[in-house]
């Protein structure tokens, strides 16, 4: 049985409607709709004028500011921000007077992953774990773990640390990095960024 809703972290003109599932801790702030097959994690911040589909799945300690909607089919997995009026899409091809909703395109948000304010997410891609998509791009495709995306159409200009530092490393090939906060250790092999030393304070 789900945890009733707390409604001291709903705002009085906010709306969630009933069956939606929000972990504790998880606040929602004016004017925001949370549709009914929501699920929503613990910890997380739904800023002014935010939707949230019923095919939608939140993990926890996410941040969604602003003026955005988060329609059916994208999940959102732990730690994503989402900055404020940013787009996401479930549809690739819509016309007004043609439904399709029996052919929207997932959209998978990996751990930790960072959009910039008036990003575009087209439908079908995944952004990879820590990811950082720069403001006002447009992704149209998948993304790396790590990687640093800018510009219409998005295109990979870097590497990113988990804590939002940029990593000297080449966008393609090899080579190894430290971030300048933490001191963690990054490897690129053959184009593939991985984290190789993570510290516990993150």
């Amino acid at each position: 049985m789900n945890a009733p809703i707390d409604s001291k972290d709903i705002h009085p003109s906010a709306i969630v409607d009933d069956g939606a599932v929000l972990g504790p801790g998880t606040r929602v702030w004016h004017f925001s709709h949370v549709c009914g097959g929501a699920r929503i994690g613990a910890g997380c911040s739904l800023g002014q004028n935010v939707f949230v589909g019923n095919d939608v799945v939140i993990g926890d300690r996410v941040k969604i500011q602003n003026n955005v909607s988060v329609y059916d089919a994208v999940t959102l997995e732990d730690e994503v921000f989402c900055g404020p009026s940013m787009v996401f899409t479930n549809v690739y091809n819509p016309r007004s007077g043609i439904v399709r909703k029996d052919h929207y395109r997932r959209t998978l948000v990996r751990r930790g992953a960072s959009i910039g304010a008036n990003a575009t997410i087209v439908c079908g891609a995944t952004i990879g774990a820590y990811a950082f998509i720069g403001a006002g791009a447009v992704v149209k495709h998948d993304v790396p773990d790590f990687a640093l995306m800018a510009g219409v159409p998005a295109r990979q200009v870097g590497w990113i640390s988990r804590f939002g530092e940029r990593l000297p490393l080449p966008t393609a090939g090899n080579g190894e990095a430290v971030c300048p906060h933490t001191g963690e250790s990054y490897v690129l092999v053959d184009g593939v960024c991985s984290l190789v030393s993570a510290l516990s304070r993150l």
